[in-house]
């Protein structure tokens, strides 16, 4: 049933979109209605979703009622800034927490939760930009990136050394001893 009316769905989209003889089209009938912005110009934002959506072939549509940009007026180095200051763990790595996509910021994952803290994670390969931000905040080359307490800490050797000499919990502080209590009860 399902198949049957998304063929049927497709065919009237394909009739609709074939140009009548006497006028050329230059974009099928669906495309003309809308415009979406690829994020690939690098006009991406932080979470690495698309910026811009615009109604260009409806001129009845005031502008009061067309779809804004909920981009921030603020530069990926603030936004970068904030996170770090804000977050008492943070890691920027390939992926996220729950589905890593890097052994080593798998690895830097696994040492981190050992000690049951909120870790707070920014994936930085759906946005190229935020990347070299990092990058140049940290003047570190590599990821994972480990911010904890606002403060550059390392990559998952440096966490994995930290954790096996047991310094990690000191430099955890109060949110290890909450992740500790947590997972007691």
């Amino acid at each position: 049933m399902a198949r049957l009316v998304s063929s049927s769905l497709v065919r009237g989209l394909v009739r609709s979109c074939r140009a009548p003889s006497t006028a050329t089209v230059s974009r099928p009938a669906f495309q003309q209605f809308m415009t979406y912005s690829s994020g690939i110009s690098g006009d991406s934002n932080v979470n690495g979703g698309t910026s811009a959506t615009r109604v260009t072939a409806d001129t009845d549509t005031h502008q009061d009622f067309q779809p804004t940009s909920k981009g921030s007026d603020m530069s990926l180095q603030d936004i970068v800034a904030q996170d770090i200051k804000e977050n008492p763990v943070i890691i920027f790595m390939k992926g996220y927490p729950e589905a890593p996509r890097c052994g080593f910021s798998a690895l830097a994952v696994k040492v981190l939760q050992q000690y049951g803290v909120s870790i707070t994670a920014r994936d930085i390969l759906t946005n190229m930009k935020l990347k070299e931000s990092v990058k140049a905040y940290s003047n570190w080359p590599t990821f994972p990136q480990i911010f904890i307490n606002g403060e550059f800490v390392g990559g998952s050797d440096i966490i994995l050394s930290m954790h096996q000499k047991g310094e990690l919990k000191g430099l955890l502080g109060d949110s290890a001893q909450k992740g500790e209590q947590d997972s007691a009860q």
